[in-house]
C-alpha cells in the first residue's frame, strides 16, 4: 500500500453514500448514456432492456438516509488526499502559464445520485461532469474492475482512476472539452476518434500526477504497476473481448489497453504537460 500519509493536501469531497439513490421518473440522461456507451463499445452485442434503464435512472421515491457512512472514514480521507495532490499539481501547472485553476469537487455515492449531467449511476463507473465540474465515484466500481475485468486492484489503481477523472477536469478548465464538442458538432463522424484522444490525454495527465509525487516516495515502482494494470483493464479492446468475445477498433471510445498504458507512462516518465498532446 502506498504511503499516503506523506501527502497533506486535501480536496473537496462530498460523501453521499449514506443517502439512498435519488429517484427520477423515466429513463433519464444517465440511463441513455449507459445504453449508448455499452452499445458503442460492444458493437450492439449487449442489449439493456428499457425497464432496466429506468431502474438505473431511479424510481419515483424520496431519498432516505442511512447511518453507515456517518462521519469521515478512511476511504473518504484517501480520496480527498489523492484529489488534493492532483489539485496541487494542476494549480502549479496553471500558475506557470499565468492562469488560475479552480479545483473540482468529488462526490462519493452508492448506486445513483443527482448530477448536473443527469443521474450519476454505478453502472456508468467513475466519471466527470463538466456542467458542475464534479467527479462522481462509487468505489464499488473497483470490485467489478477486479472481478470482471481481471485488474489487480489496489489503492494505487484507484488513485489512477481518480487522477484520470481530475485530468478531465483539467481538460475542461483548459477549454479542450469545448474544443472537442465543437469539432464533433461540425463532423459527428469524428466523435469516437476525438473521444479516444480525450481519454488518452487524461491517462497521460494521470501519469503527470504520479510523477508530481515521485519525490515524496509515496509510490514504489511495484505500486506504479498497479496503475498500469488498471489502465490496461479499462482498455476498449479488453472490455470488448470480455463482454463480446471479439474486438472492434471502430467502436473504441477510450483507447486500447496498450494505448492507455503507453500514454500513462509518457506522462509519468516526462512530467511535462506538453508530452500529453494527443491531438497533434
Amino acid at each position: 500500500m502506498a504511503d499516503w500519509g506523506k501527502i497533506f493536501s486535501r480536496g473537496n469531497v462530498e460523501d453521499r453514500r449514506s443517502i439512498s439513490p435519488v429517484a427520477m421518473g423515466g429513463i433519464g440522461l444517465a440511463g441513455i448514456l449507459l445504453y449508448l456507451v455499452v452499445n458503442i463499445i460492444t458493437d450492439g452485442q449487449v442489449n439493456i432492456p428499457l425497464e432496466q434503464l429506468q431502474e438505473i435512472s431511479g424510481s419515483a421515491q424520496q431519498p432516505q438516509n442511512t447511518t453507515e457512512f456517518e462521519g469521515q472514514d478512511t476511504y473518504e480521507v484517501f480520496v480527498s488526499t489523492v484529489l488534493g495532490s492532483n489539485n496541487d499539481m494542476w494549480a502549479s501547472v496553471f500558475d506557470n502559464s499565468q492562469n488560475s485553476y479552480t479545483p473540482p469537487r468529488l462526490v462519493l455515492f452508492r448506486s445513483a445520485t443527482e448530477s448536473a449531467c443527469g443521474v450519476a449511476t454505478s453502472q456508468v463507473g467513475p466519471h466527470y461532469c463538466p456542467l458542475d465540474a464534479t467527479i462522481y465515484l462509487d468505489e464499488t466500481f473497483f470490485d467489478e474492475l477486479t472481478q470482471r475485468y481481471g485488474a489487480e486492484g489496489g489503492d494505487v489503481a484507484e488513485a489512477y482512476i481518480i487522477s484520470h477523472e481530475v485530468g478531465h477536469h483539467a481538460q475542461n478548465e483548459l477549454g479542450i472539452i469545448d474544443m472537442v464538442d465543437r469539432e464533433i458538432q461540425q463532423d459527428e463522424g469524428t466523435a469516437n476518434e476525438l473521444s479516444v484522444k480525450l481519454e488518452l490525454q487524461a491517462d497521460c495527465f494521470a501519469g503527470l500526477w504520479a510523477y508530481s509525487i515521485r519525490d515524496l516516495d509515496v509510490l514504489s515502482p511495484g505500486e506504479i504497476s498497479e496503475a498500469m494494470d488498471a489502465a490496461s483493464a479499462v482498455g476498449d479492446d479488453r472490455i470488448q473481448e470480455t463482454v463480446t468475445g471479439r474486438v472492434n477498433p471502430e467502436n473504441w471510445t477510450h483507447g486500447s489497453s496498450e494505448q492507455r498504458i503507453s500514454w500513462f507512462t509518457r506522462g509519468y516518465e516526462s512530467g511535462n504537460v506538453s508530452s500529453c498532446d494527443t491531438f497533434n
